[in-house]
């Protein structure tokens, strides 16, 4: 991790926290750290800045933080993807949190099995770990707005184009004629579907919501890969 998350429960009192447990673990094999040493910490939704190891016993350390850096800023992006299978859940939400996305809404389509909804991966824990995880990973203490839509149909025609005004809104989709656009200064919104893809019927309404289709090529993409691609090349 590039830096170590803080929550409010770590803290001993103003400027001191412990760490036990992940963080703890990471921070002796990984880092290393010794008496004295500097680390990059935050707080969750709060400050970045440097925690100085005061303490280290066998099983946790204490620090003492000054937290006087703002977090990167957020990229101006909407990220509305189509949930993914279990296995490949935790690696997208992690990478869409650690480029910054501002939102994420994840949402269901035809090809999205029912069994993907009852996955424990989608507890408010996982998900959480999954976000905190990019946002050690990145540098970042902010988290997205994260939310889960089960109905597609009334999300896309009630919801969508409200959420999509005055934005630039896309919908990813093999074999369209649109390219992605390229460094694109205003708010996005950006849609992925499964790995199955979109049905036609689907593209149709997001088009109808004010979304317009891209491209990228002739090559198929994981989720996960296409969302990395598809942010980078956006922004």
């Amino acid at each position: 991790m590039n830096l170590i998350m803080l929550f409010e429960e770590d803290f001993l009192a103003p400027g001191r926290v412990r760490l036990e447990g992940r963080r703890f673990s990471h921070v002796s094999s990984v880092h290393r750290a010794a008496l004295g040493d500097s680390l990059t910490v935050g707080i969750l939704n709060g400050r970045m800045g440097v925690g100085i190891v005061t303490r280290l016993d066998q099983d946790a350390l204490e620090l003492d933080v000054r937290l006087d850096q703002d977090p990167p800023p957020k990229l101006p992006l909407t990220l509305i993807l189509a949930l993914p299978r279990p296995k490949v859940l935790n690696r997208a939400l992690a990478a869409a949190t650690s480029l910054g996305v501002a939102r994420i809404v994840l949402l269901n389509a035809w090809k999205v099995e029912k069994s993907y909804w009852k996955s424990p991966r989608l507890t408010q824990e996982n998900l959480m770990r999954q976000q905190v995880l990019g946002l050690e990973q990145a540098k970042d203490t902010m988290l997205p707005e994260l939310r889960l839509v089960r109905f597609f149909r009334s999300f896309v025609e009630d919801e969508l184009p409200f959420l999509v005004k005055d934005t630039l809104a896309l919908v990813a989709h093999p074999g369209s004629t649109g390219p992605c656009p390229r460094c694109v200064s205003k708010p996005t919104t950006l849609a992925i579907g499964p790995e199955g893809g979109w049905l036609d019927a689907e593209v149709q309404s997001l088009i109808n919501a004010g979304f317009q289709p891209i491209d990228l090529g002739p090559r198929i993409l994981r989720v996960e890969t296409a969302v990395a691609t598809l942010v980078g090349r956006i922004f």
